[in-house]
């Protein structure tokens, strides 16, 4: 079962978001293959205040080290990580077959 990764930055964070980010690129793009999805949470104002990544794993260790390991995590820009289960009910618009 995949995890959900839910981070939100701690507050007036842009600038080290900035900072960060090229680093968190380049760290996802080379674990792609670990990702179903993911991009920035955005405030309503369209500014990233967060991010939120779906790991395809079924170990909850293996999701804590992705997002543990992110640039934005070990650079400190994280106030707060969820982890969280996801069973797939629909994927690419499409229903998942067998629920």
């Amino acid at each position: 079962m995949p995890f959900i990764i839910l981070a939100y930055d701690k507050p007036d964070a842009e600038r080290l978001r900035a900072d960060l980010r090229p680093r968190h690129l380049a760290y996802l793009a080379a674990r792609q293959d670990q990702m179903l999805a993911g991009g920035a949470v955005l405030d309503d104002d369209g500014k990233a205040i967060g991010g939120m990544i779906i790991v395809d794993t079924d170990d909850r260790a293996a999701a804590e080290r992705f997002v543990g390991d992110d640039p934005f995590s070990t650079g400190g820009l994280f106030g707060s990580v969820q982890i969280l289960p996801w069973r797939r009910s629909f994927f690419d618009r499409q229903r998942v077959p067998g629920l």
